[in-house]
């Protein structure tokens, strides 16, 4: 089992709720991520790598068009955190707590999704 795979697993368990569906970047179109995902009930929706030399795969276009920019400007805001980018803190606890209250200042001043 891939660390990539584990991990995801590891933070779909955490949720209090589990979700029924997950839109993911081309770059986690391996097998094991979407069997694992399946394996434990999540349908996974991801376009398919191009480099992994698959046939297509359907994947619902709209929601990635609409949800990839929203990533894309969140990654490009949590940059001007820079003691997250940079870490300058040591303490484990310290910088989950910062890479917590980010998103949330995030949110607060743009949304979610404009």
């Amino acid at each position: 089992m891939s660390m990539t795979l584990v991990r995801l697993l590891e933070l779909v368990e955490g949720l209090d709720w589990k979700p029924w569906q997950l839109y993911a970047d081309a770059a986690y179109d391996t097998e094991p991520i979407r069997r694992g995902l399946e394996s434990i009930g999540i349908e996974p929706d991801i376009p398919v790598n191009p480099r992994n030399g698959r046939r297509p795969r359907q994947y619902n276009v709209e929601v990635y068009k609409r949800m990839r920019p929203a990533v894309e400007r969140f990654f490009g805001r949590i940059k001007s955190f820079r003691r997250i980018i940079i870490r300058y803190e040591r303490p484990e606890s310290t910088y989950k707590t910062l890479t917590t209250i980010a998103p949330i200042i995030i949110h607060l001043r743009y949304g979610i999704l404009r």
